[in-house]
């Protein structure tokens, strides 16, 4: 029987992962039992470990990592046409896929999921969209789509942690901060940008928003529980869309951004659809999207849900 597959990130959550490792295995291989490792030395290689293990046969392939590493390692099990399942060991900056499957973030208590746990299928989207490269690529994600102010604070929490945050900062707090101090960073520095969004077969409309989120789960950027009513079974998007709030309003309703209570803001607009597609209405704007806290390209975008295609352990 051909043992589990670890797919690893040491470069995830700014280099801790690689760091903590030993601790790692340590209590996976307790908690857990014996698995086969496997480590990746740059950005989109794991999709391609991901897809030969499952072409091979093995049917357990977990991440270690952050909720990039986690699409990665989706992306190549789908890629590759078998019906190999996902295991999530979390080690990241963010952590918001794991959050939506209840998901502990202490390795062992994870481990331990992955041992008794259940598996449930789950939807995922698919993202078609532009590239500097090309004028369409598509790729796989679990969590959450966006573009806007989302794809900056991305970008800025990439760049690395504020200065001003103490360098042995604990892991969990350096994410939270990071995440925090680039959302204000953006919402000071960006404006609002008017987009064509259509909805399943509905007519098309032009929009001005800060953000939209197109989400299969409820949580992204470190935490936030963008879209409350999310469920990963229901076959649809939660599409959220945030228009001009303005640095003010966006500081005075923080917690209730976070906490996912802002539905019923007046700025706020929500609905469910299946298939979503999006474009600047400025040809000569770029506007960045962002898949998973990745940023792969930018719109033009198509998004749509594909039903119940992931297998994933999860907790009973």
């Amino acid at each position: 029987m051909t043992l589990p597959l670890v797919i690893v990130n040491p470069a995830s959550a700014g280099g801790a992962t690689g760091d903590a490792w030993p601790k790692i295995a340590s209590d996976l291989r307790t908690y857990f039992g014996a698995f086969h490792p496997a480590f990746t030395s740059k950005p989109g290689e794991g999709i391609d470990i991901a897809a030969e293990a499952a072409r091979k046969g093995t049917k357990l392939i977990i991440a270690c990592g952050g909720d990039g590493t986690i699409s990665e390692v989706a992306n190549g099990i789908l890629a590759s046409g078998r019906d190999a399942e996902l295991g999530i060991l979390p080690s990241g900056t963010g952590g918001d896929f794991r959050r939506s499957l209840r998901i502990p973030a202490r390795p062992r208590d994870a481990a331990m999921i992955l041992r008794d746990g259940q598996t449930s299928r789950i939807d995922v989207g698919r993202a078609s969209y532009a590239t500097d490269a090309v004028e369409q690529e598509t790729r796989y994600f679990l969590g959450v789509a966006s573009f806007g102010m989302s794809a900056d604070v991305i970008a800025r929490v990439k760049a690395g942690q504020p200065d001003w945050l103490p360098a042995k900062a604990p892991r969990w707090l350096s994410g939270r901060v990071s995440f925090g101090a680039a959302m204000l960073q953006s919402a000071a520095r960006m404006k609002p940008t008017q987009v064509l969004v259509q909805l399943d077969d509905k007519s098309a409309q032009r929009t001005t928003v800060a953000n939209l989120c197109i989400a299969n789960a409820r949580y992204f950027g470190g935490g936030m529980k963008i879209a409350p009513n999310a469920k990963l079974t229901d076959g649809k998007f939660d599409v959220v869309s945030i228009g001009d709030l303005g640095l003010t309003r966006i500081l005075s309703n923080a917690p209730r951004l976070y906490f996912g209570a802002h539905l019923s803001m007046s700025e706020v607009q929500y609905a469910l659809a299946a298939k979503i597609t999006a474009s600047a209405i400025d040809e000569n704007e770029r506007i960045g999207l962002e898949l998973d806290g990745e940023l792969p390209g930018f719109l033009p975008a198509t998004f749509q849900i594909v039903p119940r295609v992931m297998r994933v352990r999860c907790p009973r």
